[in-house]
């Protein structure tokens, strides 16, 4: 992360700052990290990123903060599957850490609303720390899990660097009961 700033750094030199910080980032960074960063306000970092994603820049806001998508992952060697489960909000937990065990990243969770079609939300979960932070996460701002709007049907876009992964990580979660079979 670059050093806190003194002063406020304005307009488009603080969202070519922010492009920077987070092009170079291995991990995601919390609009509070960029906000101090910057010596703005959170809401000012909020209304920068949409200015950024509106031209069209990879950024992409998660549970544990903001990320460059260019940088997660190296999309080339990666294969991708969305999967549906079912189960109970407070098994959450148990069904992502089955997942992030067999090497597979959970990239969101898909719902289809029955007023305002797909809802897709973020994820962005690789391991057993990402989890139990979306987890604390929803417990502190006591939120809902999108799955709750369907009576906990839901998909998620799973990837990982082998099929063979995502297999066994289905085999797993089919064997706990959280796999819906077409």
């Amino acid at each position: 992360m670059v050093s806190v700033k003194t002063e406020k750094i304005l307009g488009e030199e603080r969202r070519n700052l922010l492009l920077d910080i987070l092009s170079k980032a291995d991990k995601p960074i919390t609009g509070g990290e960029l906000a101090s960063t910057t010596n703005v306000s959170r809401q000012v970092i909020v209304q920068d990123v949409s200015l950024l994603k509106a031209k069209n820049y990879p950024i992409m806001a998660t549970s544990q903060g903001y990320v460059f998508l260019n940088n997660q992952h190296d999309q080339n060697k990666l294969v991708e599957r969305i999967i549906a489960c079912k189960h109970a909000p407070e098994q959450t937990k148990e069904e992502l850490s089955i997942l992030v065990d067999h090497g597979v990243f959970v990239k969101d969770v898909i719902v289809e609303h029955q007023v305002y079609g797909e809802l897709t939300a973020s994820i962005m979960v690789g391991n057993r720390n990402d989890v139990n932070e979306f987890i604390k996460k929803i417990n502190r701002y006591n939120a809902s899990y999108l799955s709750q709007l369907t009576g906990g049907l839901h998909l998620h876009t799973l990837q990982a660097d082998s099929l063979d992964k995502i297999d066994l990580a289905c085999k797993a979660l089919d064997e706990e009961g959280f796999l819906v079979k077409e």
